[in-house]
């Protein structure tokens, strides 16, 4: 939120205060609101305005959101306005058809209610921009295929609400997810009343074309060190501990463990990290963007450990040649 006050003050040459608005004000709203969105009050030119951020934004859905921004409006009477970081061009289109107040902090600024329109070199679609990377639900789509060639279960083979089900997500995060996918030339969708993705390429040749358009990032938003593990959280192996599932190198002194980021924040809402800091501690857990333990699902593996190219992309900026050489293991057993 800290952007979208900044980027609003910079381009309308104000000084806008935003204001967390606390679940005890949210009055008789359900309790989805509490559960999807973060609220902001705000004022811009003399009229009280209610910023509204996604908790996950790979949840969008623009007929939904519509529907919430405007029971949102009728009962507070204010000015209600979606803040996004990234969107894309084909959901940006929606809500400016719909006429819905929005803000992409340093690319758009559309508030038609207050007569608002800004849009800086805003981006052109997903396909058009070679130094984009994948949304991380996209990201574990593609892996997920490419890893799991031999598996019985082929996300080929199924509707996209099967493959929300399987793969854990909401049905309007796979949609976006295909369309991100779609728009970066990986896939086609096929299909009239049940959608079904189909790869344009095989599988060594998917993961090349993603490497050379730098579309695939490393999963880990950051390391946390704690000195005991939550003794009710799954937790896979990751970083140097994984390595010796795939490669010729040995365990590190450390002990890594990756978790995906909503389960993380649990665990620490609910104070179950001891001493957790971001320096030492006997146990380094990673917190990941997407679920470590969907991709890893039916791997055939000797230890409790990530999947082999999530592996791969959080270590492959490293520059220690013990890891190279590991990293090379992998690309060869995996994707040759």
């Amino acid at each position: 939120m800290k952007k979208a006050i900044n980027y609003i003050n910079e381009t309308l040459g104000i000084n806008a205060i935003v204001n967390p608005i606390q679940n005890k004000d949210l009055g008789n709203l359900p309790m989805y609101f509490s559960k999807a969105y973060k609220l902001y009050g705000t004022t811009i030119f003399d009229k009280n305005i209610v910023l509204v951020e996604l908790k996950n934004e790979d949840d969008l859905s623009i007929l939904q959101a519509d529907k919430h921004l405007l029971l949102l409006k009728n009962t507070w009477n204010k000015t209600v306005v979606l803040v996004l970081d990234t969107i894309l061009s084909y959901n940006r289109n929606r809500l400016i058809e719909k006429r819905i107040n929005f803000i992409v902090p340093g690319k758009q600024l559309f508030l038609p209610e207050l007569l608002i329109n800004l849009s800086e070199n805003y981006s052109l679609p997903k396909s058009k921009q070679k130094s984009e990377t994948l949304m991380p639900s996209a990201q574990l789509l593609l892996l997920y295929h490419i890893i799991h060639r031999y598996n019985k279960w082929q996300i080929e083979e199924h509707a996209f609400n099967e493959i929300a089900d399987k793969l854990n997500y909401s049905p309007m995060a796979i949609t976006n997810a295909v369309e991100d996918l779609k728009q970066h030339e990986f896939i086609d969708v096929n299909g009239e009343k049940e959608k079904y993705i189909k790869f344009k390429y095989e599988r060594s040749e998917l993961w090349y074309y993603a490497q050379e358009q730098k579309l695939l990032v490393s999963p880990i938003i950051k390391t946390v060190y704690v000195d005991v593990l939550p003794s009710d959280s799954f937790m896979l192996k990751s970083n140097a501990s994984a390595m010796p599932e795939y490669t010729s190198l040995n365990p590190s002194r450390q002990d890594y463990y990756a978790i995906e980021k909503n389960t993380f924040y649990a665990l620490k809402r609910n104070n179950r990290l001891v001493n957790a800091n971001d320096r030492e501690g006997q146990f380094a857990i990673e917190v990941w963007k997407y679920n470590p333990l969907t991709i890893a699902e039916e791997m055939d593996n000797d230890l409790v450990v990530v999947d082999p190219l999530s592996l791969y992309l959080s270590l492959k900026d490293s520059h220690d040649e013990r890891v190279e050489m590991g990293l090379e293991q992998i690309i060869e057993k995996y994707i040759w």
